[in-house]
């Protein structure tokens, strides 16, 4: 009988997929994420022949040593930043994750962050629960309109260009992009312009929402320099990757007015916070939930254990990183 390790609770559908093949399936009983050592000796106790990981689980060659039997980790997430893709191929250990599914449900969540940030959603809603509001007046929390302002996009993948459509199509933006490829489909689908360089699209954006895989070279991609270049009434977006932007630079830019203000989905040292950051009126913060449907993290769930049902069976499986 081949045997599962779950690194934390996930939605049903998986868990039960993986049961039904007649697997011996162990979830972590843990509320919160696993430690490394905690993960180790999770694995150690038996010889699992796959991991379910999720992408704040460090999978390195000490995990990959601690499971000699798996053959393969199929993360929980579209990104696998916090996999040694290079170790794992050394191995012959097969690694999958879950893309495509989060498509729609981050680009919403990134509108729905551009629109509370600008309609300034929050500072009301805060305001008014705290007993503030005393009525009608022409000047209490004026916001900024969406059409006709520009939407900078960086990196013009499935999800960024999912944004892009609902900006144009929805709310009559115009669109401008970057990214290390060009996409015609996007230009031609939106209009979209293209720029070859982030500098020359944040001079332009009146919005600008990130979407680019960590990576060495996107690393603080928007650091104090390029912040400094934004105009003082944009504003930030980023339901990407927390280390994309440089967060203590980010906050010194919010003090001080260099944009207007941000949204962020992620963090730079999650679930650690910048200083300041929280205390910031022009900032709105959520705990990296923009994926967080029913749907979407169950259809995640589903696509985990298919890819774990694929190796053991041996057959390629749909979604090999």
């Amino acid at each position: 009988m081949s045997k599962i390790f779950i690194t934390r609770k996930i939605p049903d559908v998986g868990i039960n997929l993986l049961k039904e093949k007649g697997y011996e399936v162990d979830v972590s009983e843990k509320e919160g994420v696993l430690t490394k050592d905690e993960l180790i000796a999770a694995l150690k106790n038996k010889p699992y022949d796959a991991v379910l990981p999720l992408l704040t689980d460090t999978i390195d060659a000490d995990v990959f040593d601690a499971a000699p039997n798996a053959k393969v980790f199929a993360s929980y997430s579209v990104g696998y930043n916090h996999i040694d893709i290079e170790e794992a191929k050394k191995r012959g250990i097969i690694i999958t994750n879950t893309p495509g599914v989060l498509t729609d449900t981050v680009a919403e969540h990134t509108f729905a962050l551009l629109m509370a940030i600008s309609k300034r959603i929050v500072e009301a809603d805060s305001f008014t629960r705290a007993g503030k509001y005393e009525g009608w007046a022409p000047e209490l929390f004026l916001g900024t309109d969406l059409k006709g302002k520009v939407l900078g996009i960086l990196g013009a993948g499935r999800i960024g260009s999912r944004v892009a459509h609902h900006a144009r199509e929805g709310f009559g933006m115009s669109v401008f992009y970057y990214d290390v490829k060009r996409n015609e489909k996007l230009e031609s689908d939106v209009g979209a312009k293209y720029f070859d360089s982030p500098e020359d699209l944040l001079k332009e954006a009146d919005f600008v929402s990130v979407h680019v895989p960590l990576l060495d070279s996107t690393k603080h991609l928007i650091d104090k320099e390029r912040l400094g270049i934004m105009k003082k009434s944009a504003y930030l977006i980023n339901t990407s990757r927390g280390p994309v932007i440089d967060e203590a630079a980010l906050v010194e830019a919010l003090k001080n007015k260099i944009i207007k203000g941000a949204a962020l989905d992620v963090f730079e040292n999650e679930p650690n916070l910048s200083d300041g950051l929280a205390d910031l009126p022009n900032v709105i913060i959520t705990p990296h939930i923009a994926s967080a449907t029913e749907e979407t993290r169950s259809k995640m769930s589903q696509m985990a254990a298919e890819n774990i049902i694929a190796v053991l069976d041996g057959n390629e499986p749909p979604n090999k990183v």
